[in-house]
């Protein structure tokens, strides 16, 4: 299990590459929801998601030899852009696995940031690809199984713990399970009392399998969400769910896409659908616990173009 001494050891690695993301109480959120809610805004972290938090801390872990390697992830667009991005600012040759379904914003960063974008037919080729780099030299930064990782996504904990007024029920998303780990982590040591809740969506529900499986199993992936969409979680990130998080809960994309237009309207803020999942997951918190709960969201991320979110909307007939 990852512990609070790893994750403060994160933030020192990481201070003065990353940014310390604002987190703010949300009138437009809290008028919507009945109830005060803080936003941890993610969204603005470099890359436009947390995954530059446990992207840097791993690049500079390396030794000098793997370095000069190089170094190799599979993504469905924002682990690959962050370390793309991350990768070039700290001089290491990074080479980037991506499904076809990647948003083509995501593609186009990380070519742009000098990475070797592979792209494949799917998630589970991206990752038999990865492997074969691997064997090739390639040191993998992966998304969700590295405790350096986990610990470096645990200091959006740290800064929320640190940051928040009076929270009973935080709410993240879940793709292989590395934020809400290491956010888990952090909370349970600083902030003991509060309620961690997982959000998935139908579709990419890789760690909801998992806890009723009694371990990390894979599924099959039909989910717009991308950037949740992992074939499988890890032991490492199934252990620190089903020992810290309350409950998974899963949502619809249809509702994730509605949680987009919401936040912007509400919380004037421009949202992925992994974050837009938050909002209705809120409700079946709100469901569960009643009155007298004051939320806090990670709005993880905001790698969504227009175009994008005005298909989704015209898809799933939303106003």
């Amino acid at each position: 299990m990852i512990g609070i001494s790893a994750i403060e050891t994160a933030a020192r690695r990481i201070a003065g590459h990353v940014v310390r993301t604002p987190t703010a109480p949300s009138p437009g959120l809290s008028g919507l929801l009945g109830v005060p809610v803080t936003a941890k805004l993610e969204l603005l972290q470099r890359t436009g998601s947390f995954k530059a938090r446990g992207a840097t801390a791993k690049l500079l872990s390396l030794s000098e030899a793997e370095r000069a390697a190089g170094v190799v992830a599979v993504s469905g667009g924002n682990h690959g852009v962050a370390l793309a991005v991350m990768a070039a600012a700290l001089h290491v040759k990074a080479t980037v696995v991506m499904p076809r379904t990647a948003p083509a914003r995501s593609v186009a960063i990380a070519e742009e940031a000098g990475a070797s974008v592979r792209l494949t037919d799917g998630m589970d080729s991206a990752f038999e690809l990865v492997n074969r780099l691997r064997e090739e030299g390639l040191t993998l930064v992966h998304p969700f199984d590295d405790p350096i990782v986990v610990a470096a996504q645990g200091t959006v904990g740290l800064e929320l713990a640190a940051d928040a007024g009076e929270l009973t029920d935080v709410i993240v998303s879940i793709g292989g399970g590395g934020l809400i780990s290491g956010v888990a982590a952090a909370l349970r040591a600083r902030r003991p009392d509060v309620r961690i809740w997982g959000v998935e969506t139908e579709g990419a529900q890789a760690m909801s399998e998992a806890l009723a499986a009694g371990g990390p199993v894979p599924v099959r992936l039909s989910s717009i969400v991308t950037t949740l969409s992992a074939p499988a979680v890890s032991r490492l990130t199934y252990e620190h769910v089903s020992a810290l998080v309350t409950e998974v809960l899963v949502v619809p994309d249809r509702a994730a896409v509605q949680g987009c237009l919401d936040l912007a309207e509400h919380a004037k803020v421009w949202a992925e659908p992994a974050a837009g999942c938050l909002l209705p997951a809120a409700r079946q918190v709100l469901d569960r616990v009643g009155d007298g709960a004051r939320l806090g969201l990670v709005v993880c991320g905001g790698n969504t173009t227009p175009t994008e979110l005005l298909a989704w909307t015209d898809r799933f007939r939303l106003r």
